[in-house]
């Protein structure tokens, strides 16, 4: 077993990688950490050109793109590691990244899983908008993050430079206790891709870890690298999969009231879409609606197994607000004005 695998999940992602894996390679590869490329079924020549480039990068490879989440939890059964990384093909990485992370880990058993500070690669001052400083949600599911609140993000001036206990972790980059993630159950395939990591870490609270963000490891990530943000496919994973991870993780008090008021708002943010004439954006939030009825059934399966599990989610953890609501009315625009309030 090696103490640390970090992996790359890749899928078209050539340009990327001609981009950042060198220089991955060169900052992560030691004695204890190697680094791996998943592969999920490119058609670019990713693989051919890693074996040609970069013969001390593992490559596994799938014959089809099984999706951000069954991706890696194929790659994953593969790997026999004590640590796993989580690392996006569109990150850059920077000197003794992984240490602290890995340290933190060594240090805090509870802790499954740990994030470090993601800065965006176009402008290096600023938060990243998939995770910046470390993630959390309001009681209706809206996920925003330490740095970065809706799409309003924040300038890095060191006002998150501490490390904190977190409600999510970001699958851009993540660092995770392989065996919390085999007891977990790692991603829930049926997310394909976007919020399996915010579901996975609601299931690390339940099970009794924490999760957390260390701001001594830094990395910069380009974000939209498989799906640009203005994707319509994005848009409707983001609303199908925040149904999703309501229905299988909220607990009962008030269930039916805060499902009922998220389908409220996602019906206005439809209208919104379709007043400023998206309509792909419009058909994309009614489509992952329809599909989450589908699949109905299915997600109450899954609720009833997870209350089981019992709820040990810091209530802290969760901003018992609309974050919508202290954004646009009551004008709360970064985290810290929101730190009284969780």
């Amino acid at each position: 077993m090696v103490k640390t695998a970090v992996v790359i999940l890749n899928w078209n992602g050539l340009s990327f990688l001609k981009m950042f894996l060198g220089d991955v390679a060169e900052k992560s590869l030691s004695e204890d950490t190697l680094l791996y490329v998943a592969d999920n079924g490119s058609t670019d020549g990713s693989c051919e050109w890693i074996a040609e480039y970069h013969k001390e990068v593992k490559v596994i490879r799938f014959d089809k793109n099984h999706g951000f989440a069954e991706g890696y939890n194929l790659a994953l059964k593969q790997i026999d590691s004590e640590y796993f990384i989580l690392l996006n093909s569109d990150i850059e990485v920077t000197g003794g990244w992984i240490k602290p992370l890995i340290s933190y880990l060594d240090d805090n058993p509870t802790v499954a899983s740990c994030q470090p500070k993601i800065l965006s690669y176009k402008n290096k001052d600023h938060f990243e908008y998939a995770g910046a400083a470390g993630g959390f949600l309001d009681k209706f599911g809206y996920p925003f993050c330490r740095g970065r609140i809706l799409s309003l993000v924040e300038k890095d001036s060191g006002q998150y430079d501490s490390p904190v206990e977190i409600f999510w972790s970001s699958g851009a980059c993540m660092a995770v206790r392989s065996d919390a993630w085999k007891k977990c159950g790692g991603f829930d395939a049926d997310f394909f891709a976007h919020m399996e990591e915010i579901d996975l870490c609601w299931r690390f609270h339940r099970m009794g870890y924490k999760v957390s963000f260390i701001p001594q490891s830094s990395v910069y990530h380009i974000g939209g690298g498989a799906l640009p943000y203005s994707s319509p496919f994005k848009t409707y994973l983001n609303f199908r999969n925040s149904i999703y991870l309501l229905y299988k993780n909220l607990p009962e008090r008030n269930f039916q009231w805060h499902m009922f008021f998220r389908k409220i708002m996602d019906g206005i943010a439809a209208l919104f879409f379709l007043i400023k004439g998206d309509v792909s954006s419009f058909r994309a939030v009614w489509k992952a609606h329809a599909d989450a009825r589908k699949n109905i059934d299915k997600l109450r399966q899954k609720r009833e197994i997870i209350k089981a599990t019992g709820n040990n989610v810091p209530e802290d953890l969760i901003l018992n607000k609309s974050i919508v609501f202290e954004f646009y009315i009551k004008g709360h625009r970064t985290f810290n004005s929101l730190k009284t309030k969780l």
